[in-house]
């Protein structure tokens, strides 16, 4: 009997999943595979601070995956806590795939976005420009990414199963400012009319189920930058989106779970937040907050100070916290409450573009087009999240006589790239330089995923909130112009499978604050890329392939790298690897910190990918055994690294547990976990233990 009810369920789910697969039963697959890069001595990525190298981690990076298919096609939907996606990246992951599953996994299904967090190590991009703060290509760097990527497809794969995709939306608030509100303004006042505010405070959330609406996993969409962390932190850090997801991920996985281990994967995709900061209290003037920072060119005194946005917190871990929290918080009663149901056909589109040459329709008296990249004096200001090193203002329209002869010196750009780039001055003729390879990209990819009513734009560059709005609703009125249907929901997934700096609106360009001077391809980029996608739109519509493209050149095999390999680890007479320098106390509070020191050798000796390099635990009576409660990838700890004597190669790496005031009473420990090298380069690996130390209720 228990056969024949089996047969009959199986029967009735075969027959419900071919009349409504095409509508909103899916096969889902989800997993979660870590990529943190080298934990010392690298470049981070994102404010472009030589001094700014890794010292430690305070929270890992991961790859969430999320892969769909109907009846006939699959997509895989990657979201990375990673500064931007460099298209090698995605060109080896892509590779990979097709390694181990042939064609199901291609250039033109796989769409990878990156947070962009900008606390995270760098030299995995392919370009000069965004190499040089780095010294060169991080080979470390790269690989991490690539292998964690390829793993969390890989399990995404090996875990599909039918369920149901729900969306929703709500609105973030005390999250988000317009940090470059002047050039916003400059925008049409019809337009700007339309919108309340200067930022886009709306989240987008795709919620994933099985078909017993058991919770699978999520991602959301919501623009602002990552940069709740500082250019004085040297911590790896996933910053407010990477404290989001863990937060989420604890939530629905349990407290005893750990970071990245979970069933249940949340991801905080990035939209369009070129122009927006989660720096909420504002620019302010650093020697005297009281004086009133200059707008235009976000200076003090005269402009001989720049001036700093800063978050709600006490530092930038707790405004990293509240960030978070906040986009948490949304995200959490967005998926609680999401009923409405994704439904029709998995589709993709995909095509490479030559963003440097674009002829636009012309109105008889002035031709458009598009520019080879250059960069302008205002990209070397910074923004108020991070200003620049040197005296360059955000809003340069006129270049200055010293700069215009170092530019000239660099390379000086052809009359043709000053007059379509005008009113640019440029500081960078990237598009007209060559050695000792291409400085920034000329071909980049656009993509569109159609999970059913929903559209995912995968935009290779930042965005501002007006250009995004822009390019959503020319993409929205094709899709329901075209189609039957009134629920399309068109998302923004920006920073998508490469990297090409910023794009804003046209008017936001003339006033050249550090987003228009960073927008390479010129006044009319925006313009360029909303025909490209409504041209995308309407064959993806028709079910009608287009030309790939010529795709970019693979520069891996040019790559230079100035930055040396460890040459050995050592340690004093009478210390081995993993002793302890400083122990714990023998007893703490919940709610305060354990600071323990170890000797140890270098980390780039062994990233410790899906692993960690340290461990808290507890005592459990009732196993006998020591229970992992915390790693290196959990908020409340702190691995710092620092080499203490350069002759003999002696290091020092020190873990820091802020004692959660949920913490259980008992005996806890904590280890550290490494590999030293010797100077014949051969690795070993060590472990270090504190003391056992007690901690009790508060």
């Amino acid at each position: 009997m228990k056969m024949f009810e089996g047969f009959v369920f199986v029967c009735a789910f075969l027959l419900l999943s071919g009349s409504r697969a095409e509508k909103d039963v899916y096969n889902i697959g989800i997993g979660i595979a870590d990529i943190t890069g080298p934990a010392a001595d690298i470049n981070m990525m994102g404010y472009a601070k030589v001094s700014q190298v890794t010292r430690g981690i305070h929270t890992r990076q991961y790859s969430r995956a999320f892969v769909i298919s109907d009846n006939s096609s699959r997509v895989a939907l990657v979201s990375i806590d990673s500064g931007m996606v460099s298209h090698i990246v995605k060109m080896e992951v892509v590779k990979a795939l097709k390694e181990k599953f042939g064609e199901l996994y291609t250039e033109e299904n796989v769409m990878i976005t990156a947070t962009h967090t900008h606390a995270t190590p760098g030299g995995h991009l392919q370009y000069l420009l965004y190499l040089i703060p780095s010294q060169g290509f991080i080979r470390q760097t790269f690989f991490s990414l690539v292998k964690g990527i390829v793993k969390s497809v890989e399990r995404a794969h090996d875990n599909m199963q039918p369920g149901h995709i729900y969306w929703n939306t709500g609105e973030v608030y005390n999250a988000s400012i317009n940090r470059s509100p002047t050039a916003y303004e400059n925008n049409p006042e019809e337009e700007k009319n339309r919108y309340e505010e200067n930022v886009d405070r709306t989240m987008f959330l795709l919620k994933f189920t099985d078909i017993y609406e058991k919770p699978l996993g999520m991602i959301n969409w919501f623009a602002v930058h990552p940069t709740s962390m500082n250019s004085s932190n040297h911590l790896i850090s996933s910053d407010n989106k990477g404290a989001a997801s863990l937060m989420f991920e604890q939530l629905m996985n349990g407290d005893e779970a750990l970071p990245g281990k979970g069933p249940f994967v949340a991801a905080f995709a990035q939209s369009n937040a070129g122009d927006v900061s989660p720096n909420i209290l504002g620019a302010r003037c650093p020697s005297d907050p009281s004086e009133t920072c200059d707008i235009e060119t976000s200076t003090c005194k005269a402009g001989k100070e720049r001036c700093i946005a800063v978050g709600p917190g006490q530092d930038m871990f707790e405004s990293t916290w509240i960030i978070g929290r906040r986009q948490y918080k949304v995200a959490k009663e967005l998926f609680k409450t999401a009923y409405q149901r994704v439904s029709g056909p998995i589709l993709f589109i995909h095509q490479f573009i030559d963003m440097s040459n674009i002829e636009l329709e012309s109105n008889g008296t002035e031709r458009r087009i598009t520019c080879k990249p250059a960069m302008g004096f205002s990209f070397a200001a910074g923004t108020i999240d991070c200003p620049g090193e040197f005296d360059f203002l955000q809003g340069t329209t006129k270049g200055s006589t010293l700069w215009n002869i170092v530019v000239d010196f660099i390379r000086r750009p052809s009359k043709e790239m000053k007059a379509c780039q005008a009113p640019k001055p440029i500081l960078l003729a990237t598009g007209e330089m060559s050695l000792p390879y291409k400085w920034q990209p000329d071909v980049v990819p656009t993509q569109i995923l159609q999970l059913g009513n929903v559209a995912i734009l995968g935009v290779p560059a930042e965005i501002t909130t007006m250009a995004g709005r822009r390019l959503r609703e020319a993409v929205l009125k094709v899709l329901e112009d075209s189609s039957l249907r009134n629920d399309i929901q068109v998302v923004i997934s920006s920073l998508s499978n490469a990297y090409s700096s910023y794009v804003t609106t046209f008017e936001e360009y003339q006033l050249q604050r550090y987003e228009g001077a960073s927008t390479m391809y010129g006044p009319h980029t925006l313009e360029a890329y909303i025909r490209q996608f409504e041209m995308l739109a309407d064959h993806i519509l028709l079910r009608e392939d287009v030309d790939p493209g010529l795709e970019p050149d693979n520069l891996l095999g040019q790559q230079l790298s100035f930055k040396l390999n460890v040459m050995f680890d050592g340690s004093r007479r009478g210390r081995k690897f993993g002793d302890v320098i400083d122990d714990a106390l023998r007893r703490y509070k919940a709610g305060s910190t354990v600071k323990v020191s170890f000797v140890s050798g270098h980390p780039r000796n062994d990233m410790m990918l899906e692993r960690s390099f340290l461990q808290v635990e507890r005592w459990n009576n009732d196993t006998q055994a020591w229970d992992v409660v915390a790693t290196d990838g959990n908020w409340e700890t702190k691995y710092f690294w620092q080499r203490t004597n350069t002759l003999i190669g002696e290091s020092k790496s020190t873990v820091v547990w802020d004692i959660p005031v949920t913490a259980k009473p008992g005996r806890y420990r904590i280890r550290h976990f490494g590999n030293s090298k010797n100077i014949l380069q051969i690795l070993k690996p060590y472990t270090g233990s504190s003391r056992e130390f007690e901690v009790v209720s508060q």
